[in-house]
C-alpha cells in the first residue's frame, strides 16, 4: 500500500520542550507578520508529555522570552525554590552537608522552579495549538526522507498493525509521509533519527565524544508534616563507588509530593553495576529516608541524558533541517538543567527557519544563519562557560574535579583560558567482568526499595505485543558469544526496566531474552552496550511509558 503524503512548511519531530518551543516561536512570528505558514509536530507518545521525564528544576529564562506572560497564562511553575542543600554521602549512614559558599555558582537554584516537566510540556502543547500548530500524538517518526540532492525532505511515520514476523495484521495502516521545507529533529537524548543524521552528514566529526548518564526518577506522596515546598537537595558519593560517578536529587514539589532520583554516569567500568539497584539502596540513606519514610511511591521512570555539553555539540544544521535540544546535547550539566537550553535552541532554530522562508527560500538549504544566531546567543555563552565541568569531574574525580569547578565557575566565571577534553566513548570504558567481583545488592523491602517489574508497572508502560521488536541486534550471537563471557552480559543490569535477560531452560540451554514490552525508552542499551550491538528504533506509535506528573 502506497503511503499518502502531506505538505508543511515545517515538520518537527518530538513534542518536548525544544520541539514545542520551536513550533510556538515560529507561529508567533508567522502570526505577527501575517504569513500563512504551516507547522506540524509528530510525537511518538500517546499524548503530549507521555514520554517526558526530568528532575526537574527549571530556569525560566527561555520561557520568559517565549511567553513573557506565562504566569497569567497558567504555566505550571508553581513551586519556587526556597532552599538549596548539597551533600556528600560518605557511607550508608554518614553525610557531610557542604556550605553554600563552597558550591559552584551553577548549582545555585535561587529564582528557579520545581516543576513536572511533563505538565509544563502539556501546557506548551496547548499554547502551540492555540497559535495554529498541528500536533499529532501517537505517531512515531520512523524514517528520514531525502530529496534527490541528498537534502532532507521530511519524515515518514511508522506503519501501524505490523506483526512480529513482518506480516500485516487486520487493521494495518501504512505510515504517512510528512514533507517540509525544513524538518527539525527534537527527539530528545540519543534520538533514533538524529543518530542516523549524525552519521549521514557527519555532524559530530569535529566534536568531542558525547557523554551520557542514566537518570532514574520516582515520584512520592509524602507525610505532609515532612513536606517542605521549594527545598532542593543534591548530592554525590555513596552508594556509587570504585570509579562509578553520578549524583542524586530530591526535590519538594507541590501537593505534598517529592521527586527523588539518581543520575549514574554511563562511563562506568564495572559491568556488575546496576544503576537501578544503586538508586534503590540510595533511598535508605538517612538524608533521603527522612522524607520518604511513611510515604508512598506513585510513579517511576528512567531516561538517558546527554551531558557532554559544549565540547560535544555537533554541527546542528544540515541541508533541509536541524537537530535541536537534547538531540544535539544542549543540556548544561554544570547546572544539571536542560529545559531552558533546549527551549532556547528551538527558538533560535524557529527564527532562522522563519527568516529563510520569509526571504523566499523553498527549503533544502543549510541554514548558516542558525549558527550565526546561536553563537551570538546567551545559550552559546552559557554552554561555553560550563565546557570544563564534566571533563574535570571525569579526569580528576569528585574532590579535585569539584575544586577545579569551584575555581572555574565562581572565580573565573567559566572563562579559564584552558579547555579540558574527554574523548573516551562511554561504552568503551567498560572493563572485563573477571576484573571485578559481582555486587551483592540488598533485596528490596517493598517500602523504600522495589524491584524492576513493580517499578515498570508504575511507569504505565505498554506496547502492542505482536509487533516487530524495536530493540534490534546487529548480530544475535553477540550477547551469549561475546558479552556474556567477557562482561557477564551487562544489559541485564544497565537496563532499568528488566528488558534483557539471560535465561536457562530445563535442558540447561541458555538464551538471550528481550522483553521489549517493558521498555521505557531510556536508550541506555543503545549507548552502553560494550559491543555496540543494540540499536533502539522507534516502536509502533503510542507505545512506551505514559508518565503522569513526571
Amino acid at each position: 500500500m502506497e503511503r499518502e503524503s502531506m505538505e508543511f512548511d515545517v515538520v518537527i519531530v518530538g513534542a518536548g520542550p525544544a520541539g514545542l518551543s520551536a513550533a510556538c516561536r515560529f507561529m508567533q512570528m508567522a502570526n505577527e507578520q501575517e504569513q500563512e505558514l504551516t507547522v506540524c509536530v509528530v510525537e511518538k507518545g500517546s499524548e503530549v508529555g507521555a514520554h517526558i521525564l526530568s528532575g526537574a528544576v527549571v530556569e525560566s529564562r527561555a520561557l520568559d522570552e517565549l511567553f513573557p506572560d506565562w504566569k497569567e497564562r497558567g504555566a505550571p511553575l508553581n513551586t519556587a525554590v526556597t532552599d538549596d542543600e548539597l551533600y556528600l554521602l560518605k557511607d550508608n549512614e554518614k553525610a557531610t552537608k557542604l556550605p553554600n559558599a563552597f558550591i559552584p555558582k551553577t548549582m545555585h537554584n535561587h529564582g528557579n522552579y520545581i516543576v513536572s516537566l511533563g505538565n509544563l510540556t502539556r501546557w506548551l502543547g496547548e499554547q502551540a495549538e492555540q497559535l495554529g500548530v498541528e500536533i499529532f500524538p501517537g505517531f512515531a517518526a520512523s524514517e528520514v526522507l531525502f530529496n534527490d540532492d541528498g537534502s532532507v525532505k521530511g519524515i515518514a511515520t511508522g506503519d501501524m498493525g505490523v506483526a512480529e514476523d513482518g506480516s500485516e495484521k487486520d487493521g494495518y495502516m501504512p505510515g504517512m509521509e510528512l514533507h517540509a521545507k525544513y524538518t527539525l529533529f527534537a527527539e530528545g537524548c540519543r534520538g533514533h533519527l538524529g543518530k542516523q543524521l549524525y552519521q549521514t552528514f557527519g555532524l559530530d566529526k569535529d566534536a568531542d565524544a558525547q557523554h551520557y548518564g542514566i537518570g532514574i526518577k520516582e515520584l512520592w506522596d509524602i507525610d505532609p508534616a515532612k513536606h517542605k515546598p521549594g527545598l532542593v537537595l543534591h548530592g554525590s558519593g555513596w552508594p556509587l563507588e570504585g570509579g562509578t560517578s553520578g549524583g542524586f536529587f530530591l526535590y519538594h514539589a507541590e501537593n505534598n509530593q517529592v521527586v527523588a532520583g539518581l543520575i549514574v554516569d554511563l562511563n562506568y567500568a564495572n559491568p556488575y553495576v546496576s544503576p537501578f539497584d544503586e538508586f534503590q539502596r540510595l533511598k535508605h540513606h538517612p538524608v533521603l529516608k527522612q522524607y520518604l519514610e511513611g510515604g508512598k511511591r506513585v510513579s517511576y521512570g528512567a531516561r538517558a541524558i546527554a551531558k557532554g555539553g559544549f565540547n560535544a555539540l555537533p554541527e546542528m544544521t544540515f541541508p533541509g533541517g536541524l537537530v535541536i535540544g537534547c538531540n544535539a546535547g544542549t543540556l548544561n550539566f554544570a547546572k544539571i538543567k536542560g529545559t531552558h537550553t533546549a527551549m532556547k535552541s528551538g527558538m533560535i532554530a524557529a527564527e532562522s527557519v522563519f527568516e529563510a522562508l520569509k526571504a523566499g527560500c523553498t527549503g533544502g538549504k543549510q541554514l548558516e544563519s542558525f549558527n550565526t544566531a546561536f553563537k551570538a546567543s546567551w545559550l552559546h555563552d552559557e554552554l561555553y562557560r560550563s565546557r570544563n565541568f564534566g571533563p574535570a569531574m571525569h579526569k580528576f574525580g569528585p574532590y579535585l574535579g569539584g575544586a577545579f569547578n569551584f575555581i572555574d565557575q565562581n572565580i573565573f566565571g567559566g572563562k579559564l583560558p584552558i579547555t579540558l577534553r574527554d574523548n573516551h566513548e562511554d561504552y568503551a570504558q567498560m572493563r572485563l567482568a573477571k576484573e571485578f567481583t559481582p555486587i551483592d545488592y540488598p533485596k528490596p523491602d517493598g517500602v523504600l526499595s522495589f524491584d524492576k517489574l513493580t517499578s515498570v508497572f508504575l511507569s504505565n508502560t505498554n506496547h502492542e505485543e505482536n509487533q516487530p521488536c524495536h530493540l534490534a541486534l546487529k548480530d544475535s550471537s553477540v550477547p551469549l558469544a561475546k558479552n556474556l563471557p567477557l562482561y557477564a552480559e551487562p544489559a541485564q543490569r544497565y537496563c532499568p526496566a528488566g528488558v534483557y535477560e539471560v535465561v536457562e531452560d530445563e535442558a540447561g540451554e541458555t538464551s538471550f531474552q528481550i522483553n521489549s514490552q517493558n521498555c521505557v525508552h531510556c536508550k541506555t542499551c543503545d549507548i552502553k552496550d560494550p559491543s555496540q550491538n543494540i540499536t533502539w528504533v522507534t516502536p509502533e506509535g503510542g507505545g512506551g511509558p505514559n508518565y503522569p506528573n513526571m
